[in-house]
């Protein structure tokens, strides 16, 4: 298969196609059609198609699903693949799976249907799903694999590779070689190439690393996440209260951790708290409410202040031209600002020792733009209305909005974060309030001080 083919797994006219077989009861044609696809190009097509069809296909490929597509579905889909199939056939799927993948379908379950499929896996497998469970959702627990190479820190260097070649139950992919003492106290680790290097006599403990970096099975996602990009990581060992060994993070479930995080940050400076495209219409209206109920209140709270200044719109009717002008532009300033504090937060790059850092070179941004643009503005309604004092005022009121709005995407932000309220959630909401207000009084207070 060439590239391009492999970068477009997933054509519209492949989905086409599907969809006219499933329409047609073709299941072997759909059998056919999806033969070649991997775990990933099968879960965009249960996505792109209709429900309807979603459910056909799920009992056509029961048998043939690949168990990792699973682990690619968006939420909302997985509940419905899931619906389709019983407990065998998840347990059957689970039983494919790394631990703390496994542990991520079985925990969409309801409970006794997630104590059904867990009864029909052995009991070693399903005492390290359980385990996995017991960790609260987010944490290294959650996302560490018990599948790993540990070996005694007594063994040789041709001790470990006889017991690589023989154990049955090793990890596909083996980055690292992970070394502990008698009381399964992590000592350090060994790259899997050094160790290949090194000849059989050497005593693993000499070629050990015990430098490595570890983290605690309680430790948060995020803060692993920000672990493996500072310390270019492929693996991670996770330890107890101890230091016992208990598992390891891969470093392809940390990006998908880092793609949710991203994710998330956007859908909720957006308003929207979950990926909501797969959702019923009636759950996203309900969801999308929440905010747009605050947003209204904000917008009442502007118009209030607009209200302020009947008498001097009634007066200069450009006013109420050009006043939404001011705003606009401050909102917009505003929404970079917060987005990049937002966003330097997340991944730890915005701290209280930078923060002040940070707020000045905003600020110095919004007064340049502010300059900038209120020459460009006052220039244009001075040619369009032949009034240089009104000219004046808005280029005023634009530079005193653009500075407010570097100041506000800056501060809600970090306060919010003090607060411990996370800033992706509401500083967007915020920082509307503060610029349209603020646009708005300064824009019509110059304008009344200076006009009338």
């Amino acid at each position: 298969m060439s590239e391009p083919d492999v970068l477009d797994e997933v054509t519209p006219e492949l989905v086409r196609r599907v969809e006219a077989a499933l329409a047609d009861d073709q299941a072997e044609d759909v059998r056919s059609l999806l033969a070649g696809l991997s775990a990933t190009g099968q879960a965009e097509i249960l996505e792109q198609v209709a429900e309807p069809e979603r459910d056909k296909l799920v009992a056509i490929l029961k048998k043939d699903l690949d168990p990792e597509t699973l682990i690619e579905l968006d939420e909302e889909i997985l509940e419905d693949v899931l619906d389709q199939l019983d407990s065998k056939d998840i347990a059957a799927a689970a039983r494919e799976l790394e631990t703390d993948d496994a542990a991520a379908i079985i925990e969409e379950l309801p409970e006794q249907e997630r104590q059904e499929v867990l009864a029909e896996l052995p009991a070693a497998e399903r005492a390290e799903i359980e385990s996995a469970l017991a960790y609260p959702e987010g944490t290294a627990g959650r996302l560490m694999q018990r599948s790993l190479v540990k070996i005694p820190d007594g063994w040789t260097v041709g001790e470990v590779i006889d017991h690589c070649r023989e154990a049955t139950d090793l990890p596909d992919d083996v980055y690292d070689i992970f070394v502990v003492d008698p009381e399964g106290r992590l000592r350090g680790s060994v790259p899997l190439g050094r160790m290949l290097r090194t000849k059989r006599p050497v005593p693993i403990a000499d070629i050990v690393d015990p430098d490595i970096p570890s983290v605690p099975a309680s430790a948060d996602q995020v803060e692993v996440a920000h672990l493996f990009r500072d310390k270019n990581l492929v693996s991670c060992p996770v330890v107890d209260v101890r230091g016992r060994l208990e598992g390891v993070i891969m470093v392809d479930d940390v990006v998908d951790v880092i793609d949710e995080e991203a994710e998330e940050d956007i859908l909720r400076m957006g308003g929207v708290g979950i990926d909501d495209m797969h959702a019923p219409p009636v759950r996203t209206a309900r969801l999308r409410a929440v905010w747009l109920t605050v947003n209204l209140a904000t917008a009442i709270l502007a118009s209030l202040v607009i209200g302020q200044f009947e008498g001097a719109i009634e007066k200069i009717v450009a006013l109420a031209v050009l006043m939404p002008i001011v705003a606009s532009m401050g909102g917009n300033a505003g929404t970079q600002t917060v987005t990049v504090a937002v966003r330097a937060l997340a991944t730890g790059q915005l701290t209280a020792a930078n923060a002040l850092r940070f707020i000045a070179k905003e600020a110095a941004v919004g007064g340049l733009n502010g300059m900038i643009f209120a020459l460009l503005m006052g220039a244009a309604v001075v040619g369009w209305y032949g009034d240089w004092r009104l000219g004046a005022v808005i280029a005023a009121a634009m530079i005193c909005n653009l500075i407010a709005a570097a100041l506000a995407g800056t501060l809600i932000p970090l306060s919010l974060q003090k607060f411990g309220v996370d800033p992706a959630v509401s500083s967007t909401v915020f920082l509307t309030t503060v610029t349209d207000v603020i646009g708005f009084l300064a824009f019509l207070g110059l304008a009344t001080v200076f006009l009338l």
